[in-house]
């Protein structure tokens, strides 16, 4: 012990140079062996999660001989001897390092066995390849797990979760203690059946429908490579990470999985590595079933570089080289083949019974007797194990030390873009943002929503570094695109502002969450028709449950497209992609609510949004819309009331509220009086205060009457039960826009009408 209250730990690293971080560090050497390679590093002395050897020679012999220990009684006196013998510094690596992905394995089941529940057949078949992950190659920081510059991980067969939750715990993150391992799956805890970013430090994004994470970890190397163009200087490197990302069988079968790995080699992310779990099974059985296809060809037939590791239980250092493989590509993602057996150690051992739900005593009790485990207590980890995990965790403190560093050079002598940066960094969004969205008076001239869409994206995208996206190949029709900004491709120009995602809707919406979760202030927006929200539903939902603040621009919001037909005519979207939590979903009328929609959207930076968009040209700027006034979802357009109450209120949304105003003018002139709402975003309405809600539609006015042209679900609850709505209860009809509207009743003296017949009845 030093004056300092430091302790200084012996680790035996292997000798590499400084300037390789990308080599595996900091690997085992005997500790009898070698002293030149010794190198010191030094711990707090204060208590920690797991525990710290002294540093001196008795400690050096200690840890020397609790590996002998343990060595020998998992493989024998006689084997040891042998190791010790013929001075195989190798072969002792390898038995180290399987010991500790015996202890993985164990963790796994028992964790499963406490919980009662879980998906234990991936964790236990890919444990070597989420040890070695872990332990020699990602870089991270359990003592800052947001640390930029950290290597990202996504585990796209989210069922396997645990083998993430164990490595999580042996690499120190304090999200994830021996307790939460126990609590598995249950009400609170914080190791959900499923990986969820919210719930805990470490895990970037929420996995679990199969293929989403493929297309998510295509969104965070984008990312990476997309910031990387702009911020890198050849003397200073702030951007330089790696995504990993491990799929199973059902994410090889999902479509996502496919349009996005399509995309990511068309962008040259090299820096992307698929890591692909082939176990041959599936829920009901043998893939066989209903999967034959060479994958490795096809990920070849892509564009990637593939590599296949087929013996990864015996020989980790395959899985390895094919990792520093990956490491020397430069234009292609690598998509690596490890052969494994689900279920590895059980009775259920490469069959599809080891997917989900526990072991039998008798399964549990030769499983720990394969490995010589029997007289250990449940959720036993070696001291040694939290040593291995502790020397690379280390090692990625240190790297971040550097990254400091070289971030305040960079800050130093590239001021303009160190500020910009900076300003990505804390979210994206600069002071005054949006002051640059434009207004629009009842003077100027009518445009359909998706023009004034583009008018604000275009003016937003002046303010926001950070604003990136595209369109399913519907730029010119979504009038998505930013003037001036290029497009995103590699070589070439991954600077560019704008990504052609091509007719790849739910890839995009997939890749969009990548994107805003990666963490560097980027804002994605995914343009397309609304219709086609549908290919993207499990998307936008992963969307609101992981927090990602997507932006979607959803054109040809209605029957008013018109001469396409049912077939691209949205009718149940908007009551569908209403029902997501969290989601807002935004229906401007003309330009000044579009723009407030723009500014809920970007200013709401952990939840999605939709802007639902007209084809068609609205019939007027209406006078009483505002940018403010779509903050609080629904407000008041216009009132003859003069204090009173009103006689009758129509509510309305996008097009349809010209409807309205329309009608509240030709009844006003018959002596009604007549209030006129917009219910631009019903959940941001819905959030409102009582009192505001009631100012807005009293209950004391029962006459109402809504105008939507979409499904009638979910409006009952604004009109009441004696309202009326006028909807869409079948599908569209091809024809002109107008002729559609008229036919379906949505026309002002269609409305008016509607209006007279209730404020005529009897209540």
């Amino acid at each position: 012990m030093n004056n300092m209250g430091i302790s200084t730990i012996l680790i035996m690293n292997q000798t590499l140079p400084s300037s390789s971080p990308r080599l595996p560090s900091l690997l085992h050497f005997k500790p009898f062996h070698n002293p030149h390679k010794i190198m010191l590093l030094t711990y707090p002395t204060k208590p920690t999660r797991f525990p710290i050897f002294t540093c001196n020679s008795n400690t050096h012999h200690n840890y020397k001989v609790l590996w002998e220990e343990e060595l020998e009684r998992a493989f024998g006196s006689n084997c040891f001897k042998e190791l010790l013998d013929d001075d195989d510094e190798e072969e002792y690596n390898k038995l180290v390092e399987q010991r500790c992905i015996d202890n993985v394995r164990m963790l796994v089941v028992e964790s499963v066995q406490s919980a009662r529940a879980g998906h234990p057949g991936m964790a236990l078949g890919m444990a070597d390849v989420g040890y070695v992950l872990y332990r020699h190659f990602m870089r991270y920081n359990p003592k800052n797990p947001k640390w930029f510059n950290r290597d990202r991980f996504v585990l796209s067969a989210g069922h396997g979760c645990l083998l993430q939750y164990v490595c999580l715990h042996l690499a120190g993150f304090s999200s994830v203690q021996i307790e939460d391992l126990k609590w598995l799956c249950k009400l609170g805890s914080r190791t959900p059946g499923h990986p969820e970013n919210v719930v805990t430090d470490g895990i970037e994004v929420t996995t679990g429908p199969l293929g989403q994470g493929v297309a998510n970890a295509v969104g965070l190397a984008l990312a990476e490579a997309h910031l990387a163009a702009r911020f890198n200087k050849p003397d200073a490197v702030v951007v330089d990470h790696r995504t990993y990302c491990i799929m199973g069988d059902g994410c090889a079968m999902e479509g996502v999985a496919h349009e996005a790995a399509s995309l990511a080699a068309h962008w040259k992310l090299n820096k992307l590595t698929l890591i692909y779990d082939d176990n041959h099974n599936t829920i009901d059985g043998d893939t066989g079933l209903a999967f034959s296809e060479d994958i490795s060809a096809r990920f070849e037939a892509l564009g990637w570089n593939t590599i296949s590791v087929n013996n990864v239980h015996e020989d980790q250092g395959e899985f390895k080289r094919a990792i520093l493989s990956a490491f020397s590509e430069t234009e292609r993602p690598t998509f690596i083949k490890v052969k494994t057996l689900i279920g590895k150690l059980s009775v259920k051992e490469g069959t599809s019974k080891a997917h989900h739900g526990t072991f039998d005593d008798e399964d549990v009790k030769q499983m720990r007797q394969k490995i010589k485990w029997e007289d250990r207590k449940p959720f036993h980890v070696l001291p040694m194990v939290y040593r291995e995990m502790q020397i690379h965790t280390e090692h990625g403190e240190k790297l971040e030390e550097e990254w400091l560093r070289t971030l305040d050079y960079f800050q130093h002598k590239y001021p303009q873009d160190a500020a910009e940066f900076k300003i990505l960094l804390s979210g994206g969004l600069v002071p005054g943002w949006e002051n640059s969205l434009p207004e629009w008076s009842i003077s100027d001239p009518v445009d359909a929503t998706r023009g004034y869409s583009e008018e604000c994206l275009n003016h937003l995208a002046k303010v926001l570094p950070g604003l990136i996206g595209g369109s399913a190949d519907l730029a010119s029709s979504n009038k998505a695109y930013l003037h001036g900004y290029r497009d995103f491709s590699k070589p070439k120009n991954p600077q560019g502002r704008n990504i052609r995602y091509g007719v790849r809707e739910h890839a995009m919406a997939a890749i969009s969450n990548g994107i805003a979760l990666h963490g560097g202030g980027l804002i994605p927006f995914a343009a397309t028709f609304l219709i086609f929200s549908d290919y993207m539903k499990n998307s936008i939902r992963l969307s609101a449950l992981s927090h990602a603040g997507v932006i979607y621009i959803m054109t040809h919001d209605s029957i008013g497209l018109g001469e396409d037909g049912p077939t691209h005519q949205p009718v149940e979207q908007l009551a569908g992609l209403r029902a997501i939590p969290r989601l807002l979903l935004f229906r401007p009328a003309d330009g000044n609510e579009t723009a407030g929609a723009y500014k809920m959207a970007v200013k709401n930076r952990d939840a999605p949004s939709i802007i639902a968009l007209s084809r068609q040209k609205v019939d007027a700027n209406l006078a009483g819309t505002s940018i403010e006034a779509v903050e609080r979802g629904g407000y008041v357009l216009s009132d003859n009331s003069m204090g009173d109450m009103p006689d009758i209120i129509l509510i309305g949304t996008g097009s349809e509220l010209c409807l309205c105003e329309g009608s509240a003018e030709e009844l006003r002139k018959r002596g009604w009086r007549v209030r006129v709402v917009s219910l631009v975003c019903w959940r941001l309405f819905d959030g409102q205060s009582c009192e505001y809600k009631e100012s807005v539609l009293p209950k004391g006015v029962a006459k109402r009457v809504s105008v939507e042209a979409g499904s009638p679900l979910g409006w009952r609850e604004y009109v009441g039960n004696e309202g009326v709505v006028i909807s869409v209860e079948s599908f569209g009809a091809s024809g002109a826009y107008l002729d559609t509207f008229k036919k379906f009743g949505f026309t002002e003296e269609n409305v008016t009408n509607v209006a007279m017949d209730l404020l005529h009845s009897s209540l």
